[in-house]
């Protein structure tokens, strides 16, 4: 259940920001959350999602979430949930979004899918990466703005995290050595386009069907990158549709060879997961490392 400090601090901002007299009228906890916990809760003012931790366990998580989703919700090509608030207490922090209820797919859900994820991908910037870093998964993720999408991949995605999983003695040497022989290869084998706005940690898991029967994507890890990092990351645990990935390229064309640059793209989640989940991934990571050599 969610702490009584906290959910005196959310009952005190429901009756200050929400002119809610009754405050909280029922919580209900949600599972799902492997980082995080969750909660429902009912108001006379809405019903409300919450996610909560301890404020010190991830500094600066639920902000940077939150500007996050705000960057998706302002491309006006992607449905997610609308911020509401994030409270702080001694202990706890919390980000307050809307409740998704969920609903009944409607027609032609996975190629409406595939097509705004296809204009968010339109939405572009000048520099790779982002004014500010953030998370994927429980793993700060870089986001240090580059000019130069070599120097993006390179200096704030793989290497970073390929020296983190070296320190915890999930990589050797010699791996690190694979992995400069391939970033030495990428001026051959990266796609010339510009910056995309990503989701950014585009799973299965982080997909629901919203209340309007539409795709709703959560948890993101935003920054601006190569668009088809969110492609290749959708097909790491299965994947969507075949329907999804075609009205995709009906609406955004990739190019021609977009397939065989899948396992580059996966590189970087499966060094999270190594790093997370440890060295069941280490045979993945050498094997995407390598294709390229």
């Amino acid at each position: 259940m969610i702490p009584e400090e906290l959910k005196l601090s959310i009952g005190n901002w429901l009756v200050n920001e929400r002119n809610d007299p009754g405050a909280i009228t029922d919580v209900l906890p949600l599972g799902g959350g492997c980082i995080n916990q969750t909660c429902r809760i009912n108001s006379a003012a809405g019903t409300f999602f919450v996610k909560f931790n301890y404020s010190k366990r991830y500094p600066g998580m639920f902000e940077a979430e939150a500007k996050g989703l705000e960057l998706l919700r302002n491309s006006g090509s992607i449905t997610v949930p609308e911020v509401q608030t994030i409270l702080e207490t001694e202990t706890y922090s919390c980000l307050i979004l809307t409740f998704i209820a969920g609903d009944i797919p409607v027609s032609g859900y996975w190629e409406r899918a595939g097509a705004e994820l296809a204009m968010l991908h339109r939405t572009g910037s000048g520099l790779w990466g982002l004014d500010h870093d953030n998370y994927i998964g429980s793993l700060p993720q870089i986001n240090h703005p580059k000019s130069n999408g070599i120097d993006f991949l390179t200096e704030c995605r793989l290497f970073p995290l390929a020296k983190m999983a070296e320190k915890q003695n999930l990589l050797s040497g010699t791996d690190l050595k694979t992995l400069e022989s391939l970033c030495g290869k990428l001026s051959e084998i990266l796609p010339d386009e510009a910056p995309a706005l990503l989701h950014g940690d585009l799973w299965n898991g982080n997909i629901m069907t919203g209340d309007t029967g539409k795709i709703c994507y959560i948890d993101p890890a935003v920054y601006y990158g190569h668009r088809e990092t969110d492609l290749a990351m959708s097909l790491l645990f299965g994947g969507f549709p075949e329907k999804f990935y075609h009205a995709y390229n009906e609406t955004f064309p990739l190019q021609p060879d977009w397939k065989k640059r899948t396992s580059l793209f996966q590189l970087y989640p499966l060094l999270v997961h190594l790093i997370l989940f440890g060295k069941s991934y280490l045979s993945p990571v050498r094997s995407a490392m390598q294709e390229y050599l």
